[in-house]
């Protein structure tokens, strides 16, 4: 859901908010640390067979030093003696960008939970019927201008179940488009 760029400068703002000038530049030392030891790791072959994850903690960690940089500088240039993440615009725009990104994504995903559960609610059955019955259900479906399956589908949501739950039923209709 993020990219390396948008765990570092949330964790960022995160960890920040308060921190004094001198702190900061302490994070932005050991950034800097985090991301040449993970580079030279990462380049001698240190994490080989560790998948892509080793990839991703040598980008985070090139993406947090950007971002420590950049909050050390903004501290700098406004004079400010503490980070507050409300006053620095950037940071509060990328943030509520990710917001909306992370929004965007949790709605796809119950979206995407509804439709399955939808499916697995759905049934699908080929059916059999004697040929006095397919007779009928072709017939019924020529009069209405219908394909026999779609009056089949009109038959059953209109089932009713009986209180006991023994009986099925369907009330007179007639099927439409």
């Amino acid at each position: 859901m993020w990219n390396a760029d948008d765990v570092a400068r949330d964790s960022v703002r995160r960890q920040g908010d308060g921190l004094a000038g001198g702190v900061v530049a302490e994070r932005v030392a050991e950034a800097a640390v985090r991301e040449r030891e993970t580079e030279r790791a990462l380049a001698g072959g240190a994490f080989s067979g560790c998948g892509s994850e080793p990839e991703r903690l040598a980008a985070v960690w090139a993406a947090k030093h950007r971002e420590w940089r950049r909050v050390s500088l903004l501290m700098e240039a406004s004079g400010w003696d503490v980070y507050e993440p409300e006053r620095d615009v950037q940071g509060s725009v990328w943030a509520r960008e990710r917001d909306e990104r992370r929004q965007g994504v949790l709605s796809g995903h119950a979206a995407q939970l509804a439709r399955r559960q939808n499916e697995r609610d759905e049934l699908r059955a080929e059916l059999w019927l004697s040929a006095g019955s397919g007779r009928l259900i072709r017939a019924a479906a020529a009069r209405a201008g219908l394909r026999p399956v779609e009056v089949l589908a009109q038959l059953a949501e209109r089932v009713v179940v009986g209180e006991n739950g023994g009986t099925v039923s369907v009330p007179p209709f007639s099927p439409s488009r």
